[in-house]
């Protein structure tokens, strides 16, 4: 078998190798799982798992890099703090901007945490973005599912609140029951 025949069976066994397991990992995992394959085939094996496994080189370097830095495994796939930051740390007028459109529409007992509007997020959403707030409905949604639990105080103090102001504080301030004689006969 000549040298350049092999190596095109060489990379079909790795396309199928890897066309059967990287579905199963995540981001981590497979940069890993790469870079320990390019290692074992030594020089030059960045470049076939690369073209073999449609990833970058790069991608593949870094998790060469991984393997030599790190000892133990950890449980994460991104670094911390990683990811976008809260629309609410971004924009710091997004909240009030929300809550004082929601204000005039608001239903429901004032003093009660239980409040509803009858805007739609839509609606919402679109009246955020024009006031200078670029927003979706499901953020929307989002922020006012977060500051509605923000705003209830737990089931258990409801219910407890709710059953002091049901029960009387002391059997003397009842009322007396009502006697035979100021009852209506029939």
């Amino acid at each position: 078998m000549t040298p350049c025949l092999s190596g095109r069976v060489a990379a079909r066994a790795l396309r199928a190798k890897f066309d059967q397991i990287l579905p199963h990992f995540d981001e981590r995992r497979r940069r890993l799982y790469l870079a320990s394959e390019a290692t074992a085939l030594g020089h030059g094996g960045i470049v076939r798992v690369a073209a073999a496994s449609g990833t970058s080189t790069a991608t593949i370097a870094r998790g060469i890099a991984e393997l030599a830095g790190y000892s133990s495994p950890t449980l994460r796939v991104r670094a911390p703090g990683a990811g976008r930051k809260r629309l609410t740390v971004t924009d710091p007028g997004l909240l009030p901007a929300l809550e004082s459109l929601i204000e005039p529409h608001t239903r429901g007992d004032p003093v009660s945490p239980l409040r509803w509007t009858t805007l739609s997020l839509r609606a919402l959403a679109s009246a955020l973005t024009t006031q200078g707030h670029p927003v979706s409905a499901s953020t929307v949604g989002h922020l006012l599912h977060t500051w509605a639990a923000a705003c209830r105080e737990p089931r258990r103090q409801q219910r407890a609140s709710v059953i002091r102001t049901a029960m009387p504080s002391s059997p003397t301030s009842m009322p007396p029951p009502p006697s035979s004689s100021t009852m209506p006969s029939r």
